[in-house]
């Protein structure tokens, strides 16, 4: 589950990256967009870390 975890987060890089190379030809909207896309990783990493897919066990 932690590899899982980890190659969601790793995806996430791969999709941002081609993002901030053409940040400023983009605009607001994207901008917009980019943090909605942020938002919902960030709350799929909490859900994990209190499901406790994070722990070694």
């Amino acid at each position: 589950m932690f590899a899982l975890v980890f190659v969601i987060f790793d995806v996430e890089t791969v999709f941002l990256y081609p993002w901030a190379v053409v940040f400023h030809n983009l605009g607001l909207l994207a901008f917009i967009e980019a943090l909605i896309f942020i938002s919902i990783l960030v709350i799929a990493l909490v859900y994990a870390w209190r499901k406790g897919a994070l722990e070694w066990s």
